[in-house]
């Protein structure tokens, strides 16, 4: 069972070249460590900008453009005649997979009618004016599959997705701001773009989107932009930004996103109540009663009040929160927001390659290829670096994996199995040995403990 989330066997591996994101997702597909393979996708998503550099010095921090004058650089990403594919093969649902906007003279309207989205009603909002936009593109194409899941890795974060499809002179949104890290990838045509800096320090990096906003709401932009098929927009979370097509082109962009709710407040909101918790059984200070009046000089209606009472009340709150940072439970809370993640994933598109995909089958009325062609000489590794994680839950030790996720976000509950502390050394081993493949006669385990395992 184990196995099959996991590892795969080792073959031949050569890494060949290649600039299309279609070679480039073959010669990945050849690349033993997953981390090198997201590392190496997403510098080709920024090229020509250092990964390294766009971290220290844009991330989080400020926009940044990429005009490369190559129409074909993202090509095979996604297309017009991909989505009419998907809208006649697919099930396609308004408001689950598409929405129909619009916006015009200051006024953002959905105009979603209720079932399937079929062809023939999707490009007639078209041709009326209205914008497309496709909220799950991973759900339908594998190749947006394929490049979100790889890139979730180098994120550590869920990595999303929406396409927007734009009629020439239109405009299919308002002044918003998002509370993700946008990559904005233009397929087709071209969009002229305006983005404009948080309005306070209050909405610098936010935790939730912003409402629609007017025109007299946000100033002056300070960068505006056309982007062509090929080039790149990239804004952290919080910048205000508009999109509207140009007269003579409509526009397909896809927007990557990533680290939605991946702040360091949201790993204290985990943090601070177990916290708390533990303080409280092991630390009687927190256990003591408050003062027997303390409401008569504490609370809103007190807070002018100048009684001697209150700096002492606040003192002992302060002290009881900085001496709370000696019972944060720090690694317990990471594998908590480790397993919200690990719940976010997209599934591996690598299955084929493990034992999940070896040959036995059934075949004219008989079993074939039985037989496990695992020995103890065997190399095994897993399949990717973060398709799974050893988590305490109490008295209780699980293996969280991704491997049985589904494409659409959420469908399927978060996937665990729970190990005996007898085989934890074996997975740990497994876990830290990565990318490199190991024997099995080497996981620290004796034959019989190691035929569970496997």
């Amino acid at each position: 069972m184990f196995m099959n989330i996991m590892l795969i066997l080792q073959e031949e591996q050569v890494v060949s070249g290649g600039e299309s994101l279609d070679t480039l997702l073959k010669e990945l597909s050849d690349v033993n460590n997953s981390r090198e393979r997201a590392s190496r996708l997403f510098q080709w998503l920024i090229n020509p900008i250092p990964a390294k550099s766009f971290f220290r010095e844009t991330w989080e921090k400020k926009p940044v453009i990429v005009q490369r004058r190559n129409p074909n650089y993202y090509e095979g990403l996604f297309s017009t005649a991909e989505f009419d594919r998907i809208l006649r093969q697919d099930d396609v649902q308004y408001g689950v997979n598409l929405d129909v906007t619009s916006y015009t003279d200051g006024k953002r309207e959905t105009h979603n009618p209720p079932g399937r989205a079929l062809p023939y009603s999707v490009w007639d909002f078209y041709e009326s004016g209205c914008s497309m936009r496709m909220l799950n593109p991973q759900a339908f194409s594998s190749t947006v599959w394929s490049v979100l899941s790889i890139l979730q890795e180098h994120f550590g974060s869920m990595a999303g997705a929406n396409v927007y499809l734009t009629p020439p002179g239109t405009q299919g949104f308002a002044p918003h701001y998002d509370d993700i890290e946008a990559f904005i990838i233009q397929l087709e045509g071209k969009k002229h773009w305006r983005v404009y800096s948080p309005r306070s320090e209050n909405e610098v990096l936010p935790v939730f989107s912003s409402p629609n906003f007017s025109q007299s709401d946000i100033g002056k932009p300070i960068l505006e932009v056309v982007l062509e098929a090929g080039d790149l927009l990239y804004f952290p979370r919080g910048f205000i930004h508009q999109g509207d097509c140009l007269p003579d082109a409509h526009s397909m962009h896809i927007t990557v996103s990533s680290f939605q709710k991946n702040s360091w407040g949201d790993l204290l909101l985990k943090m601070v109540p177990a916290a708390l918790e533990i303080a409280m059984e092991e630390d009687v200070e927190y256990r003591q009663g408050l003062p027997l009046d303390y409401l008569t000089y504490m609370g809103v209606q007190n807070s002018d009040k100048d009684d001697p009472r209150r700096a002492k009340f606040l003192s002992r709150v302060e002290g009881l929160m900085k001496k709370l940072a000696e019972y944060a439970p720090v690694d317990a809370t990471v594998d908590l927001k480790a397993r919200d993640f690990l719940h976010d994933c997209l599934p591996q598109c690598e299955l084929a390659s493990s034992v999940q995909g070896a040959p036995a089958r059934w075949h004219r009325g008989q079993s074939e290829d039985v037989g496990s062609p695992i020995t103890a000489q065997s190399k095994v590794r897993l399949i990717r670096a973060g398709c799974a994680r050893l988590c305490s839950d109490g008295e209780v030790v699980s293996l969280y994996y991704t491997t049985a996720n589904s494409r659409v976000y959420h469908k399927e509950e978060i996937k665990s199995l729970e190990v005996k502390v007898e085989h934890t050394d074996a997975i740990e081993f497994l876990i830290h040995a990565y990318p490199k493949f190991v024997s099995v006669g080497s996981i620290p385990s004796d034959s019989s403990k190691a035929s569970i395992l496997l």
